[in-house]
């Protein structure tokens, strides 16, 4: 099969699905022996999605050959005819009517951190906020899952930055549902696609989706982050004007033991990131039959004695709850409902407002 009709199977998610042969980003393909070198072309107002399709040309590459032959992918700019300058503009335009940016982290996953991050985000924009949700956790991006907006894809579009110089930015408008706009890296690729990124790429990628979503003023901006302490959350606290963050854990001392490192970091003098406070999720579980009881699976205030160690409020405390589960499955959250698992996340929504605001 020639190369170009194996590159015609990558597809750019923000083009109309066009692919990358027809949008002519393809600047040279070519056999060398045992090696295939392709060259994609960005012009200088560079596409949020580059490393997504240089990625993607990658793998449409090892499908065919395997092992075969080394594949080479390398990018080169190719400016294209502009009556005015082109560039990309990563300042922070699009944020300056957000008030708050407040990152939703954990030190694991597997502790229901994105399911809090969802839920919360919608508590607040039923209490009468203006919200927002950026999810940042590029290799495991589940809010289009959880907002049940898979099929929707965010426009992009270009216009001239505000400041009078001419430069050309891309813009990218958020999807709406449950009173929330949601960004999401899940949007631009579809969901069984591993994003095979190192932490520059990732990191890069991240900034250019929040930094170029079209926000608008907003009370709140969650950032959903991925769990752990590595180049994107450094990336970040450092080059996004996050004020401050809320920690994410389970009772279990597993749990808490990667939870302090996480605390820890936020609170290092080189990152210097107020900590809202800690949420202790999956609690306990109360069965429907017997709600009187309950049954501590995880551990018992794990959470609470780890906001004590460390001076730190305890905002919630979120029990097992199965309608929880079934609203991040069915995207229907559960911060809906007016009971039940729904109470919960508005009462955790009320003190994170407290604690912002005192």
């Amino acid at each position: 099969m020639d190369i170009l009709d194996i590159l015609r199977e990558v597809e750019h998610p923000a083009k109309g699905d066009k692919d990358i042969v027809e949008l002519g980003m393809v600047d040279r393909a070519r056999v060398d022996g045992d090696k295939i070198v392709v060259v994609l072309a960005f012009p200088r107002h560079r596409d949020p999605l580059a490393e997504y399709l240089v990625g993607s040309t990658r793998a449409a590459l090892v499908r065919h050959f395997g092992k075969e032959k080394e594949i080479l992918v390398e990018t080169i700019v190719k400016e294209e005819p502009k009556p005015r300058k082109a560039g990309l503009d990563l300042g922070t335009e699009e944020i300056e009517k957000v008030r708050h940016i407040i990152g939703i982290a954990s030190g694991k996953g597997g502790v229901g951190k994105s399911t809090v991050a969802v839920n919360l985000a919608v508590a607040l924009a039923r209490l009468g906020y203006k919200v927002g949700l950026a999810d940042a956790d590029v290799y495991g991006p589940s809010v289009p899952k959880m907002t049940q907006t898979e099929d929707d894809a965010p426009q992009a579009f270009q216009e001239e930055a505000m400041d009078g110089s001419g430069t050309v930015k891309e813009v990218i408008l958020p999807i709406e549902r449950y009173g929330v706009k949601w960004m999401s890296i899940g949007y631009f690729a579809p969901p069984e696609q591993a994003l095979i990124w190192r932490g520059p790429m990732a990191c890069n990628a991240l900034k250019q989706m929040i930094l170029q979503v079209r926000w608008e003023e907003l009370d709140f901006l969650l950032i959903d982050m991925p769990p752990g302490t590595g180049d994107i959350h450094i990336s970040l606290v450092h080059d996004i004007p996050m004020e401050g963050a809320v920690i994410v854990t389970t009772p279990q001392d597993v749990a808490l033991a990667d939870v302090e490192k996480g605390v820890n970091m936020f609170l290092n003098e080189s990152v210097n990131k107020r900590v809202f406070g800690l949420v202790e999720n999956m609690a306990w579980f109360t069965p429907a039959e017997l709600p009187d009881n309950k049954y501590y699976i995880f551990g018992k205030d794990g959470g609470q004695k780890m906001a004590a160690r460390y001076g730190l409020p305890l905002l919630g405390q979120i029990p097992l709850i199965q309608r929880i589960r079934e609203g991040a499955d069915t995207g229907e959250p559960a911060a809906m409902s007016d009971e039940g698992a729904g109470l919960y996340y508005l009462d955790l929504a009320r003190r994170l407002v407290k604690e912002v605001e005192s």
